[in-house]
């Protein structure tokens, strides 16, 4: 007995010392990651850009990104704000000769795509060049690579040109082999959120919108790959509808790139462009890195005038949130402390988010409601800002959208499952109880609702619809019965929004501030971030394990984890009336 608490003890000790030491480790890791990192550019240097994450909208505050280390994701995470920074920062650097657009993925929405291009495009204005290459292009990299002033491809190479599809996925065949019946409560034709629990095909409402918009987004891919190469819309559509892009000689012929190189001969001729000798390396600094690189002409700025960009990035719920989703008490918090702040002048409201929670999306809008009345506040949308994605929007001045973001879906639904089958004839399980109210089970999943439930939901819902559609109504200066001739849960681009009247313009996040800046009436002025991202520490723990798990999940699944991400979604989905986009809009 003695020798076994000996050995107890000395496992606890060990266990101890262990902990500690890897806390030390941790620790001096994050000082030595969370240092001020210049990074000394080489005269006649190539900025690097390679995109194979997805982009959030602001750099994560994780000194650890970028090093391998306890299962932390090795890939160093950019945000699209650093992004676009650094893209204009080089147009004016001199020690930054070009831009060398490396093999990428764009796993990013078409909206952050757009973005990025258009920074592209305005460097292109310094004289400086772009040179694009690649193994295997996607669509997406494709898209953003056109504005380059040369596209090449490895000569055994893939060149994917085929036009755009989506598939939606339903679980109703899924679903009735378990006994389990999805009951819905919504307002809105188009409404399609709950389309994938009952039935198993699309609706004819569904798949007219979803040619709709998908018909605008193509178009406008078209366009742009068109304008940047100096090939018509028309034969592009032809060479994708035909398949005619099989190999990168083909791709060559009809001129969609300038010619086929390996990366070493890619890698001389950006040697060539800055004068390196062909012995010695390409002087080149990574996009990661370059945002070390910080400017000090913040300090020029005026302290006292702020913009204040608001960040609204993933689904709405409740509570606090985190980087990747929306807390309503978190976001509102921010906007009370920007519309409290005297030295904020005006708001930016960037907003990427199917939507989520209903109520959590109205208790925003109020928040931005109140902003309003005190100073002036301006939309910027991503890749998506629909169903209370839109909510949140639409008391704002003024709402700027590009032309292929995903907006409008202004519905509610609710979904009740009745899982009695699945307990009673394929479990065994059978449930009795008692009650002191008619309706004191009402929301039980036991059993199916009754019409009287039914109707009381029904109501619940169409009071939501009600007030959502008063508060667009209000907010861009129209009827109530226009905007539900708009609303029934449509989805719409913002090219087809800007017509109908959800968006005031096209534009980026940059264009906004501008808008905010002029109905502030100020010209100097600095940019200030809300919310405050949380701290490594402030991870470190339960938070920090979430974010650990959700990086081996992804791992596993790839592209799969967004079937994952659906079904984890749908326990959201039964907890309070939603203002949610339809599904996940994945393009291929």
């Amino acid at each position: 007995m003695k020798q076994f608490f000996k050995f107890v003890f000395a496992t606890m000790v060990g266990i101890i010392l262990i902990s500690i030491i890897l806390i030390v480790i941790i620790v001096g890791i994050v000082v030595a990651a969370s240092g001020d990192k210049h990074v000394e550019i080489d005269s006649n240097s190539v900025l690097r850009i390679a995109f194979n994450n997805n982009i959030p909208e602001r750099t994560p505050n994780n000194p650890l990104s970028g090093l391998s280390f306890l299962g932390i994701d090795g890939d160093k995470s950019i945000g699209l704000n650093d992004i676009l920074a650094n893209i204009k920062r080089a147009k004016t650097d001199s020690n930054i000769k070009g831009i060398f657009l490396d093999e990428s993925y764009m796993l990013s929405g078409q909206a952050t795509t757009e973005e990025i291009r258009n920074a592209l495009i305005d460097f292109k204005k310094s004289g400086k060049f772009i040179i694009a290459y690649s193994e295997v292009y996607t669509q997406g990299f494709y898209y953003l690579a056109s504005v380059a002033d040369k596209v090449y491809i490895n000569p055994k190479g893939i060149f994917q040109f085929k036009g755009f599809s989506s598939q939606i996925t339903f679980l109703k065949g899924a679903l009735d082999k378990l006994g389990i019946e999805v009951q819905v409560i919504k307002v809105g034709t188009y409404k399609s959120a709950v389309e994938p629990f009952i039935l198993t095909k699309m609706s004819d409402a569904n798949r007219m919108q979803v040619n709709s918009y998908m018909g605008s987004l193509y178009d406008y891919f078209l366009t742009g790959i068109g304008n940047s190469r100096k090939i018509s819309k028309d034969s592009l559509f032809n060479l994708a509808n035909n398949y005619t892009i099989q190999f990168p000689e083909d791709a060559l012929k009809y001129k969609l790139v300038d010619g086929l190189k390996y990366k070493d001969e890619v890698l001389d001729e950006l040697k060539q462009r800055t004068d390196v000798e062909a012995k010695s390396d390409l002087h080149s600094v990574d996009l990661g890195d370059y945002t070390n690189n910080d400017s000090k002409s913040d300090d020029k700025k005026d302290k006292k005038n702020q913009i204040a960009v608001v960040y609204a990035s993933g689904e709405i719920g409740g509570g606090e949130g985190d980087d990747n989703s929306i807390g309503s008490e978190k976001i509102s918090e921010a906007l009370r402390k920007v519309r409290l702040n005297d030295n904020v002048k005006a708001v930016v409201l960037r907003i990427n988010s199917p939507g989520g929670s209903s109520l959590a999306s109205d208790v925003i809008w109020r928040e931005v409601m109140l902003t309003k009345k005190v100073k002036p506040i301006i939309v910027s949308m991503g890749d998506v800002a629909a169903s209370g994605g839109y909510y949140i929007a639409c008391a704002a001045d003024s709402i700027v959208a590009e032309p292929n973001t995903i907006t409008g879906s202004i519905g509610i639904f609710a979904i009740i499952p009745n899982l009695q089958k699945l307990f009673n004839d394929k479990l065994g399980i059978t449930f009795d109880g008692v009650k002191t109210g008619k309706y004191a089970d009402l929301g039980d999943v036991s059993k199916p609702l009754s019409p009287e439930e039914k109707a009381i939901l029904q109501n619940s819902v169409n009071r939501g619809y009600d007030d959502f559609t008063k508060a667009v109504a209000a907010g861009r200066h129209k009827t109530q019965a226009y905007i539900n001739s708009i609303g029934q849960g449509r989805v719409w681009t913002g090219t087809q929004a800007v017509k109908i009247g959800l968006v005031d313009r096209l534009g980026n996040i940059n264009d906004a501030i501008h808008i905010a800046a002029k109905k502030a009436n100020i010209k100097n002025y600095k940019i200030e971030a809300y919310p405050a991202q949380k701290s490594f520490f402030d991870k470190f723990g339960s938070g920090m394990s979430a974010e650990m798990k959700m990086h081996f999940v992804k791992s596993e699944l790839g592209e799969n984890y967004r079937y994952y991400d659906q079904i984890k979604n749908v326990t959201q989905m039964m907890r309070t009336p939603q203002a949610r986009m339809p599904y996940d809009i994945v393009i291929n």
